[in-house]
């Protein structure tokens, strides 16, 4: 089971984060998402826990809970189709302007 973690201190390290997991199973991943430019955390990431049992007592356990000065928000991590679709069925862009090209003639 794939758990998002959101709120982050931006100090906190994946091994640091791992071990607050491991308390409650074994942890296959831990990934904190950061900026591709900077390489500073972006406040969210995810842990990967093979049991469903131990990730459902991890989230029960750590939610709320504070790590590094922050409360973290736990949930189970959903894929894009479980998000939904965004409003822009065929992606962004376009500022507003219909469909058919993007460059102007002169």
């Amino acid at each position: 089971m794939n758990i998002h973690v959101g709120n982050l201190a931006r100090e906190v390290t994946e091994a640091e984060l791992r071990k607050a997991f491991e308390e409650f199973g074994q942890v296959a991943a831990v990934r904190i998402i950061t900026d591709r430019y900077s390489g500073v955390s972006k406040g969210f990431g995810f842990v990967e826990m093979p049991k469903r049992a131990e990730a459902e007592a991890a989230i029960t356990g750590l939610n709320m809970k504070e790590l590094a000065g922050r409360t973290l928000d736990l949930s189970e991590a959903r894929g894009p189709r479980e998000r939904g679709r965004t409003s822009r069925p065929h992606g962004g862009g376009g500022r507003g302007r219909p469909s058919g090209g993007g460059r102007r003639r002169f």
